[in-house]
């Protein structure tokens, strides 16, 4: 169907140019449709290429959605102008105030995987917000970092920092092939991985209210859900982009950093080919269909 968005956000100009029909609020107010409201946390230091890489893949679906994007007061990112911030994000404190509840929330990931949860400037106003979403969201998905953060709060599970960072184009296999979030997934799919830090497979397989959905047995974990779907872990990046990877790798040896390239990305005449977005798209799209869609009541303020 539609995004549901002010057309001067800079992610909105992108999205048109790839025929992703964007409505602007006057249309979406003449149809009888109530949309999807889906709150985006963006943690990412360059928020306008995660708010592209996000909107693009639930932008590609038949449901209308509305995105919020918000942002924690808490830190102030360098790498935004502060006027985009103003223009286009909330702040948790804004939603609060207005006691909007929403169909979805997306939190995406952070560069922050090597310091523990209570050492990120933000953890308290992080930890708000997911008390806040147990009863005001109805599913909620969390991207790598804040996987990890998740499942550390809501669960007890911890992460651990690895030897070396998970970089690169990995294979994976399905698991729990009757579970929605993986229908019409093929047995193995590939998708990127860039962390530091893992969350032990053998402790989240314990715990009686999680599912294990898709793994890899170069890079760990991919995917995990609670068993009533109304949270949802993805551990790699399914939204990446086809260069992501490779502006990570720019920075990291700009800054000196020891990271080896990314592992399965290049190709032999340097090119970098795109083999994840079908299966990125079509998680969202799942996820998006069977937790939210289907599930969400149609009085937003019933959620509970």
């Amino acid at each position: 169907m539609s995004i549901i968005a002010d057309k001067k956000l800079p992610a909105i100009l992108d999205l048109e140019k790839e025929n992703i029909f964007v409505m602007d609020f006057t249309r979406a107010q003449s149809q009888d449709i109530r949309p999807l409201r889906i709150a985006v946390l963006n943690l990412m230091p360059d928020k306008v290429t995660t708010e592209t890489q996000l909107l693009r893949l639930i932008g590609n679906t038949p449901l209308q959605v509305e995105p919020v994007l918000l942002r924690v007061d808490t830190y102030n990112p360098k790498n935004t102008d502060p006027k985009h911030l103003k223009s286009f994000y909330k702040t948790f404190d804004e939603v609060l105030a207005k006691k909007i509840k929403f169909d979805a929330l997306i939190v995406t990931g952070a560069p922050v995987e090597k310091l523990d949860f209570g050492e990120v400037k933000y953890w308290q106003e992080l930890s708000r917000i997911l008390d806040w979403a147990a009863h005001n969201v109805y599913s909620s998905l969390y991207i790598c970092w804040a996987a990890q953060a998740a499942l550390y709060y809501h669960y007890d599970i911890n992460k651990a920092e690895l030897p070396e960072k998970i970089f690169g184009i990995f294979n994976h296999k399905v698991l729990c092939k009757n579970n929605p979030l993986v229908r019409g997934f093929d047995d193995t799919f590939k998708a990127p991985h860039s962390r530091y830090t893992e969350v032990e497979r053998e402790k989240l397989a314990a715990h009686p209210d999680l599912d294990i959905l898709a793994v890899s047995d170069e890079a760990g974990l991919f995917l995990a859900a609670s068993k009533d779907l109304r949270r949802v872990f993805m551990f790699g990046h399914g939204e990446y982009d086809a260069e992501t990877l490779h502006r990570e790798y720019v920075r990291d040896c700009a800054k000196g950093l020891n990271t080896a390239p990314p592992k399965h990305y290049y190709a032999p005449d340097k090119t970098i080919p795109l083999s994840w977005r079908a299966h990125g798209s079509l998680l969202f799209a799942n996820w998006l269909n069977y937790c939210v869609y289907q599930g969400t009541p149609y009085d937003i303020n019933t959620i509970i």
